[in-house]
């Protein structure tokens, strides 16, 4: 059964005490909760309490009918699925309860592995639903307190850093790779501030050329250049009682560099062609995916400029290292995504998701941002899919599932590698891994060398 088999709870409503008994006894094997009802009223009353997820009903039964509890089912409960027991010569009861909702139909006298693969398939399709659900309310909750959307524990350690800082008037640099999020995280440090009410400049110092930027930052006086036919304020100057946000920090030329040291630490400077002094009380925050400890070392960045910058350092750590978020920020993007395109659609299915949270995502958040408006322009159906997903994510996501092994290979070596790149897929986990090979956990502790074995307990 599935890892979440334990949150499925099963109705079972039947009026044959024999055939009730031994519909709960096959289900609590396969690790369900169960709940039995002895007719179709009874099981009425019980699915009005909540908390039921799938109904095993017999659609002949006094009072209430299999088929009566269906609809009620449907009204009171959409989400739950109605899986109906009908005897033989009532098939076509049984076609008609379909085209009503029921998820599906058994018939008596069932066999087991009929009953066990039906009940699999919804307690799959139920799964999904409850880790959407969750997903959504995990969602809600960070979107509703203002909060990036986050909750690796990577992530966490970034945010707890961030809402230290955001308060004070310390200059922040913020370093990660290209597609993690560092404006998302600056005005995070704005908005949590006492100059939340004034504005937030920003500025990408790696889009303009020298000397654009230089009045871009500092603004001009009228005549100061060809073109210049009126006066312009600077970033600067916008950003007063602010925050100023330059991206790209690294990319500064040396000159550049040497102005903005004096307007960190002097607080002022000149517009270009001016002559008067302009003092401003701006908060900078600066934003870099290069090494500026190599770039110093190597005499491309000011140090003095660095240790001006590198007051407070937030470290934004890449979307592989916080895998946990995958889930979140997909389901963000796909609810944003779905309501911009007009399409209804419910979330990821499991093997879906499963591609999401294998893929290394070397482009991080953004690139995970587009893979998911693709998918939601794509899709055709109510939940996206592996076929969805670009074949960049789906191929990987197959190679990370296959073994190559030479031909003329010993069997031990074989059985060796596959261990090792099933827990490498696993990511270490034993009990998973021996479920995927078929063998007890046992005899994989046995096959590695060094490893103790754990106690007898399978």
């Amino acid at each position: 059964m599935t890892p979440s088999a334990p949150d499925i709870r099963v109705l079972v409503v039947d009026d044959d005490p024999a055939i009730r008994e031994a519909l709960a006894r096959t289900l609590k094997k396969l690790g369900f909760d169960v709940l039995l009802a002895e007719d179709g009223q009874a099981g009425l009353d019980r699915l009005r309490e909540g908390g039921v997820h799938i109904i095993l009903a017999d659609l002949q039964m006094p009072k209430v009918s299999g088929q009566e509890l269906l609809r009620a089912a449907k009204t009171l409960a959409p989400d739950v699925e109605v899986i109906v027991i009908t005897g033989h010569g009532t098939v076509e009861d049984a076609v008609e309860a379909m085209k009503e909702g029921a998820y599906d139909f058994i018939t008596k006298p069932f066999k087991r592995v009929q009953l066990e693969q039906t009940i699999r398939r919804a307690a799959e399709k139920q799964t999904l639903a409850l880790q959407n659900r969750r997903l959504q309310a995990r969602l809600d909750e960070l979107q509703g307190s203002g909060r990036i959307i986050g909750a690796s524990p990577a992530m966490i350690r970034t945010l707890e850093l961030v809402g230290q800082v955001a308060p004070s008037r310390v200059t922040v640099l913020i370093q990660g790779e290209s597609g993690t999020g560092k404006e998302l995280i600056a005005g995070a440090i704005h908005h949590g501030s006492p100059r939340r009410d004034r504005s937030l400049i920003k500025v990408s110092c790696a889009a303009l050329p020298e000397t654009l930027l230089e009045s871009e930052l500092f603004g001009y006086e009228r005549g100061a250049f060809t073109g210049a036919v009126a006066r312009k304020e600077g970033r600067f100057e916008l950003a007063d009682g602010g925050t100023l946000f330059l991206d790209e920090i690294g990319e500064l030329t040396p000159a550049m560099q040497a102005k903005l040291l004096r307007v960190l630490q002097e607080g002022e400077f000149e517009r270009l062609g001016g002559t008067h002094t302009i003092k401003v009380d701006v908060r900078l925050v600066a934003a870099t995916n290069a090494d500026l400890d190599a770039l110093v070392r190597e005499k491309r960045f000011r140090e003095d400029l660095f240790y001006r910058l590198n007051v407070i350092a937030i470290p934004l750590p890449p979307l592989r290292e916080r895998q946990e978020d995958i889930s979140l920020l997909a389901h963000h993007f796909l609810r944003r995504f779905a309501a911009k395109n007009a399409k209804v659609i419910a979330g990821f299915t499991e093997e879906a998701l499963d591609v999401l949270q294998t893929y290394a995502w070397p482009g991080h958040v953004r690139e995970l941002e587009n893979v998911v408006e693709r998918a939601v322009v794509l899709t055709r159906s109510p939940l996206i899919t592996p076929a969805d997903l670009p074949e960049t994510l789906t191929g990987s996501e197959q190679a990370a599932r296959h073994l190559v092994i030479s031909i003329g290979t010993p069997l031990e070596e074989v059985e060796d590698r596959l261990i090792e790149e099933t827990l490498r897929y696993t990511r270490g986990d034993k009990t998973i891994a021996a479920k995927l090979l078929g063998i007890a956990t046992r005899t994989i502790y046995r096959r590695m060398k060094g490893e103790a074995e754990p106690p007898a307990t399978e």
